[in-house]
């Protein structure tokens, strides 16, 4: 029974059940939608890290995306010179269907190829343990990346796919809301050096947490 639990079988299985008891006690109730600050507002002012470009996506992207808001931005580092890329994918409501999608399967689609993949916890201002993300590292050709991404729903970071996707039916059913966001930091590595990448992208994503919490319902 305990490796039945474990296998991936018993964890379709669970989600299947859950999303049907989501659809159940809480799909069939009109949604609670909290307010949100738009992302546009959002500002690093007063940090080493200055705005250098807003990337805007074309309609087709923006359409596959479907998400209520989103920041696109290029970062660089005052001190160091490093960039970063900023992508916050927010949605107010997942039960039109309209949920993020993981980096995991679309930088693939995009010709990046993986290269490693784990968990990185990371200490921020204002939470009592490190936060747990998403640390994978990609490469096309000649370029290689860092990306640290998670999902940001409530008061929660959530780095799994499959967690993420249970809360959102738990929240449905608790407090008959299941807005989240996506949150994701790309940092190019230069020089092979990938350690110094996930370096600067930890001391971004240090920078902004807390920042950004203000635009993120609770």
């Amino acid at each position: 029974m305990t490796n039945f639990l474990q296998s991936k079988s018993a964890r379709i299985l669970t989600v299947l059940l859950l999303v049907q008891a989501g659809a159940f006690y809480g799909f069939s109730r009109s949604e609670n939608i909290p307010k949100h600050t738009p992302l546009s507002q959002f500002s690093l002012d007063g940090t080493d890290w200055v705005l250098r470009q807003e990337v805007p996506l074309d309609q087709e992207t923006l359409d596959v995306l479907k998400a209520d808001d989103i920041l696109s931005r290029v970062y660089q580092n005052k001190v160091n010179g490093q960039m970063a890329t900023l992508f916050i994918a927010y949605f107010s409501t997942q039960r039109t269907g309209k949920t993020p999608h993981s980096p995991k399967n679309c930088l693939p689609g995009s010709g990046w190829v993986q290269m490693h993949s784990s968990l990185l916890s990371i200490p921020v201002q204002g939470e009592p343990k490190p936060i747990s993300v998403n640390d994978y590292s990609v490469a096309r050709g000649d370029n290689q990346d860092v990306v640290l991404y998670w999902y940001q729903a409530r008061d929660r970071v959530i780095a799994s796919e499959y967690a993420a996707k249970i809360f959102t039916v738990t929240d449905s059913i608790r407090y008959n809301r299941s807005d989240t966001a996506l949150v994701r930091v790309v940092v190019p590595v230069n020089d092979g050096d990938t350690q110094a990448a996930t370096q600067t992208a930890v001391s971004f994503v240090k920078t902004f947490f807390d920042p950004l919490l203000h635009f993120l319902p609770a």
